[in-house]
């Protein structure tokens, strides 16, 4: 008898092909529902309709179609279990070799916007997830597919194994598809529940290595269903991604993120930029932040905002690098970075999508905080200088700010030219990190801008500053010695920018 395989999918891509060398390849007949089964049909396929196949109509507008025994018994019968085989025989029942289903977009319909509760209730699919338990927890007898990426090495299987799946395949199978479920499961509950209850769950991607040290086991997992982010990027070349690569590239993302209109680039270690810049071409961009700490930047982190060319190519190969992200590459760029065959290079179309979530677990549970990916506006901007900011001076104090938003707390940026020229991170006073931005600045800081992540509580800093060279600082503002910092800067003929945004980064 011929096998037989039920196909009831949302998601149709890549359906027709599985389907029509299921039929002509491997000689399955087909039982479909609703859509899918119309698909089929329209592509030419011989399909019986589970209406027809039961002998029970599709119900309530189309909710009940496969919840049935004639399908579930087909699923869930053990073949080596003499009464199931009876009770199938008893009742025409035809067992099921093959289950292709995926869930109704749950998931893509809670992120659109002004989406009501209705909308999203009416997404949630009965009749898939019970399908994908059953045939899931049956894998001992039949294969279930969630994902159209399973199709291929499906029917590769069928080729080698003489039309049959492997029982390794059918368990790797279930497992995705309990996974499957496990989550959209997840995403309502967590829907429903709001602010109640807060869910984290993924797929592991990637056994990794080690974690930030070699005693420390660490893995890579994909949240949601559907892939996004560095889940979805392509590595052109290199070693596999460490645990820290990848914080270090999440960190290099979220800076060049800032950055839209103009070529930009941005160069990382242990999360910290150490140069960034804005050129005219993604070429000058990245020789001017390499330029800006040209000794921390060996073994660091690139990211661009802009195709890698060749020019570009040329640059990234004249010193030691860990990796290299941008939205694209061109073949003569591919070519070049080759002669480097270790550094991981990757391509991630949309550099400016994040999580809206971050989270940090602690002894006992974790926290949760939206995301600070507000948007700089200078229109919101208080000038409390005597001295106003030139156009040129307000860009500069705009790109010295989005830099050291990403700067970890406390943090100072000095900045020239829409280049980075001193960095000061994560000391325990503002005054320490101040100092060491200005000494890397060196002669450089005359004529710069410097931006601090937090408020100046003394006006001391602002006199380090000056004396140096700075002749314009953005802060968030918020002391209540502002007046004491104002008072400097105009007493020392500086442009002084409150933000009124905090940006800490712990």
């Amino acid at each position: 008898m011929a096998h037989l395989a039920l196909l009831s999918v949302s998601n149709k891509t890549g359906l027709i092909d599985l389907a029509r060398s299921l039929v002509e390849e491997f000689d399955f007949d087909l039982i479909s529902s609703g859509g899918t089964a119309q698909a089929l049909k329209d592509a030419g396929l011989p399909v019986t309709k589970v209406a027809d196949y039961t002998g029970s109509p599709e119900i309530l507008g189309g909710r009940v179609k496969t919840l049935h025994p004639r399908i579930h018994g087909g699923i869930l019968a053990r073949r080596d279990v003499p009464q199931d085989i009876t009770d199938l025989e008893n009742n025409q029942i035809r067992p099921i070799n093959l289950v292709v289903v995926n869930l109704y977009p749950f998931e893509e319909t809670i992120a659109k916007p002004r989406v009501t509760l209705a909308e999203a209730v009416e997404q949630i699919d009965i009749g898939g997830p019970a399908l994908l338990r059953a045939s899931s927890k049956n894998f001992a007898h039949l294969t279930v597919l969630c994902d159209p990426t399973q199709y291929d090495e499906y029917l590769e299987e069928l080729r080698q194994n003489k039309g049959e799946a492997s029982l390794e395949f059918r368990q790797k199978a279930a497992l995705k598809g309990f996974l499957h479920t496990a989550n959209y499961d997840l995403c309502i509950a967590s829907y429903l529940a709001g602010t109640q209850n807060y869910n984290l769950s993924g797929t592991q991607l990637q056994s990794l290595r080690y974690g930030e040290n070699p005693h420390q086991p660490a893995a890579w997992y994909q949240t949601g269903t559907t892939p996004t982010g560095w889940a979805v990027a392509t590595k052109l070349q290199g070693k596999e991604l460490s645990y820290n690569n990848l914080v270090d590239l999440e960190a290099a993302r979220q800076i060049i993120a800032e950055f839209t209109d103009t070529p930009a680039a941005t160069i990382i270690k242990h999360t910290n930029p150490c140069g960034t810049a804005l050129g005219s071409s993604i070429s000058e961009a990245y020789q001017k932040a390499f330029n800006a700490d040209s000794t921390s930047a060996f073994g660091g982190i690139v990211a661009l905002n802009r195709p890698i060319d060749a020019a570009t190519a040329s640059e990234l190969t004249k010193t030691f690098l860990e990796c290299v992200v941008a939205p694209g590459c061109e073949a003569d760029a591919q070519e070049i970075l080759g002669k480097k065959s270790n550094v991981r290079v990757l391509i991630l179309p949309d550099l400016s999508s994040g999580a809206k979530e971050t989270v940090k677990a602690i002894a006992g549970g974790f926290l949760v905080q939206a995301a600070d990916d507000i948007t700089a506006d200078t229109s919101q901007w208080q000038v409390v200088s005597e001295r106003q900011p030139t156009a040129d001076e307000l860009a500069e104090l705009l790109f010295a700010w989005k830099v050291c938003k990403h700067v970890k707390s406390n943090a100072i940026v000095v900045t020239s030219d829409r280049t980075t020229l001193g960095v000061g991170a994560g000391q325990m006073n503002r005054v320490g990190s101040v100092k060491i931005a200005l000494e890397q600045a060196g002669e450089k800081a005359k004529g710069a801008t410097l931006a601090s992540d937090g408020f100046f509580p003394f006006d001391d800093s602002v006199k380090t500053a000056a004396a140096a060279g700075i002749t314009a600082i953005v802060q968030p503002g918020g002391s209540v010695r502002d007046k004491d910092s104002v008072k400097a800067a105009n007493h020392l003929g500086l442009v002084m920018v409150l933000t009124g945004v905090r940006h800490f980064l712990h």
